[in-house]
């Protein structure tokens, strides 16, 4: 019968001090602007990104992991500056394979039995 009275007067005690709390808690003024929960990057916004920026870069952890949204946004940048990176040497592969055919096409024209009888015509000049 103690236990009963004790656990009673427990719960009454409880449910006044939460009764207090939440109707004096309050001034009545409204609550101040709540910080925004993300991180500032210490990513380069005005130039692609290089490998030591990779390197440093430090993902923020919640409670269970990495926060998805910031993770997600460093992860989709680095996939799109990855992504340009890969098409402009595609581009300047392509580039090189145009001149050096060009060069090539270029040395087959004049031969080996062009440029020495170019040769001989100097040299017959040289000798008049």
């Amino acid at each position: 019968m103690v236990v009963f009275w004790f656990l009673l007067i427990a719960l009454v005690v409880v449910v006044a001090a939460v009764a207090l709390f939440v109707a004096g808690g309050g001034s009545g003024a409204a609550l101040p602007e709540a910080a925004a929960d993300r991180t500032v990057w210490p990513l380069p916004a005005d130039r692609p990104m290089a490998r030591a920026d990779v390197e440093t870069l430090r993902l923020p952890v919640a409670l269970r992991g990495y926060r998805m949204a910031e993770t997600d946004e460093a992860l989709d940048r680095l996939g799109a500056e990855l992504a340009e990176r890969d098409a402009r040497i595609s581009e300047l592969e392509a580039a090189l394979a145009g001149a050096q055919a060009a060069a090539m096409a270029g040395g087959a024209k004049a031969g080996p039995g062009e440029s020495e009888s170019r040769d001989r015509r100097e040299d017959e000049g040289e000798k008049e």
